[in-house]
This record gives C-alpha cells, sequence and structure tokens, in this order.
C-alpha cells in the first residue's frame, strides 16, 4: 500500500418504500493483502423472490472469487471480469426456480495494495471516482434512457425523469450474455473516493451534489446522509437503495 494514505470505508443499505429488499451491498477486505479490498452492489430485479436470489449470487460469487485471488500473481480486471460471468451463469440456473425471471446489475471495484484499481459494471448501478469533490470519472449507465442520452435527444436531467428509466440495455441473467464496461485507475491518491451505489441512491442527486457530500462527511456519516437525502427526496416513492463508500484519507489528517 502507498504509505500516503489510509483507506476508510462504509455500506449502506436501506429497502426504501419497497416491500423486499432486493439489493445486496458487500465490502470484503483481502485475507493475507492488507489494503487490498473488494467492493461490490447488486440491484436485483424479478419478483419477490427473483430478484434477491440474484442479487445474492453475485454477492456469493465475489466472495468465493476474491477469497481465491492472489494480488500477486492474478488479474485483478479478469477476476472482475469472471466475477461477472460466473454470477451472470449462476442467475440464469437458479430462474427455472424462482418465482418470476431473476436479473440483477453488478457495480464492482477492487482496490489493490499497491494503489490501483479496476472496476467493472454491468446494468445501471454506478462507480464514481472523485479526487476531493472534483469528480474524475462515473461509469455510463447500461440503459435504455442512457442510450437517449448518448444521441442527444435528452438531457441527464430528463433521463431521471424519464418514464422508461427503468428499462436496462445490460444485466445479469439475460438471455443475452451482460456487456462487462471495465475501468483501470493506475494510482490512487490522498485525497480520492469511490462510490458504488444502486439507482435507488444516484437517482436523488447530481455529480457535484455527490462529490461534495462525499469529501466533506466521513465515510459512514456520507453513506446515512445519502440514504437519508434520497429517502426524503423519493418522497414515499423510493426504490431500494444500497452504497459503498471507500476514502483515501491522507495519513494524520
Amino acid at each position: 500500500m502507498s504509505q500516503g494514505y489510509r483507506l476508510t470505508a462504509s455500506t449502506g443499505i436501506h429497502k426504501g418504500d419497497r416491500e423486499y429488499q432486493q439489493d445486496q451491498v458487500i465490502l470484503l477486505s483481502h485475507a493475507r493483502v492488507s489494503g487490498c479490498l473488494l467492493a461490490v452492489v447488486a440491484d436485483g430485479m424479478g419478483g419477490r423472490s427473483g430478484g434477491r436470489k440474484a442479487s445474492d449470487q453475485v454477492v456469493m460469487t465475489a466472495k468465493q472469487l476474491f477469497e481465491r485471488y492472489a494480488p500477486e500473481t492474478d488479474d485483478a480486471a479478469a477476476v472482475l471480469k469472471q466475477l461477472v460471468h460466473d454470477a451472470h451463469t449462476v442467475i440464469k440456473l437458479t430462474a427455472i426456480s424462482a418465482e418470476e425471471e431473476p436479473h440483477s446489475t453488478v457495480a464492482a471495484f477492487l482496490i489493490n495494495a499497491g494503489g490501483d484499481c479496476h472496476w467493472a459494471h454491468a446494468g445501471d448501478s454506478r462507480i464514481y471516482h472523485y479526487r476531493g469533490d472534483k469528480l474524475v470519472k462515473r461509469t455510463i449507465d447500461q440503459s435504455y434512457v442512457q442510450t437517449l442520452v448518448d444521441r442527444g435527444e435528452i438531457t441527464e436531467q430528463q433521463a431521471n425523469d424519464h418514464p422508461k428509466s427503468n428499462i436496462l440495455m445490460g444485466c445479469l441473467g439475460t438471455e443475452e450474455d451482460p456487456l462487462v464496461a471495465t475501468h483501470f485507475i493506475p494510482q490512487l491518491h490522498a485525497g480520492d473516493i469511490l462510490m458504488a451505489c444502486s439507482d435507488g441512491v444516484w437517482h436523488y442527486f447530481d455529480s457535484p451534489e455527490v462529490g461534495s457530500i462525499l469529501s466533506t462527511l466521513p465515510a459512514r456519516e456520507a453513506s446515512q446522509f445519502l440514504i437519508e437525502k434520497a429517502r426524503s427526496r423519493s418522497q414515499g416513492g423510493g426504490d431500494n437503495l444500497s452504497l459503498v463508500v471507500v476514502k483515501l484519507e491522507a495519513l494524520g489528517s
């Protein structure tokens, strides 16, 4: 691990105004290598049992792969791609016994002890990378409304309120293999912040507001604040919410 920072982290999850919790979130520290961690958010879809089964499979697959992950020799990007594809395969197999067709998004990032970071996602759960309160990069949603934004037909703000904002162009458990979007950060620095979250969270914020909250508050308080603010803004119509925040704080700060 770079000697210039320490990692602080928090997860948050809330049922929102839904009857069932179909989101899952985990943050795993590597058993053998200090400073190596994996964060995963999965937003399950498909009826009462279907969505939860799907997100459970994502988390279970992540745990199994990360237990076997050897940071010194293994390719982190390949591990994340395997996570998406293995979970996709298992979800398709569980569809036979589920009430409805189970699907799930996935947003996962893996930080190595040396300070490099890989991420992978499928669907509309997001990963954000901030440096202080400034957005460096975020994932692009694999959704119908994102294709409209890309074509210049609607704005990002209009996409949030679009009646078809819940239609995904890619996720786990469908007939088609998921499109896995990956990204590599060669070196993280003190002041960097990573967040993965489901659409139940990001739907209610723009990127500058998220950056302001994450950079101002400690990880645990930031995750609690984002959930509480999203809950109030949803006005009784909120989805499941889940997020994981990892902050790289300067030593002595």
